[in-house]
């Protein structure tokens, strides 16, 4: 198993220990889930980035590394509802894009299709994983002292940390909407045929 291939399953496990450490309670758990959520992100940057440079790329990256993605943010939105820190409906849509879009690629490919990713999606992962580092913030930073206290300025009866948090949440759900109805639209043909 080339390094690439070694960092996408590391964020799986990393997904497990992430959920265990927002679930079971101990000193600073939110805490280490955020750095695990941190590290297993920073997996996904990197296994990309060595696998075009080394010319990495196989079918078991291919398909794992998305896959391990809608893993580990999916879980976490979802994770959120049982903290009551997402409403479920916002997690529905999310998790409804991501479905409706892997089901696409599986029919696209089905047909030997590929179907690219789009700058779109980019922006929509980069917008998911803001939303979920902004609440994980926002729980944790109270265990922080000092440091922590940079994040506790007020504005409008909340710390800011906590309008990032609620900021950040909306603009992941518009942004997960609209790159899925997009890219829907944009590829009609691969399910449009088959109706």
């Amino acid at each position: 198993m080339n390094l690439p291939n070694k960092l996408t399953v590391s964020r799986l496990i990393l997904t497990a220990f992430f959920l265990a450490a927002l679930f079971i309670e101990f000193r600073f758990h939110f805490t280490v889930a955020l750095v695990l959520f941190v590290t297993a992100s920073l997996t996904d940057l990197f296994d990309g980035i060595i696998a075009r440079r080394r010319n990495l790329i196989t079918d078991f990256g291919k398909l794992m590394d998305p896959l391990a993605d809608k893993v580990l943010i999916c879980s976490a939105f979802i994770a959120f509802i049982e903290l009551e820190w997402m409403v479920a409906w916002m997690v529905i849509l999310i998790v409804a894009r991501e479905l409706a879009i892997t089901g696409l690629r599986l029919l696209a490919a089905s047909k030997n299709l590929v179907l690219a990713a789009e700058r779109q999606g980019k922006n929509k992962t980069i917008s998911q994983i803001t939303a979920i580092i902004a609440l994980l913030v926002t729980h944790s930073y109270d265990d922080w002292g000092i440091v922590g206290q940079l994040f506790a300025f007020e504005i409008a009866g909340h710390a800011w940390a906590w309008w990032v948090a609620e900021i950040s949440k909306w603009v992941a759900v518009v942004l997960t909407v609209l790159s899925g109805f997009l890219y829907l639209w944009k590829n009609r043909e691969v399910y449009l045929n088959d109706c």
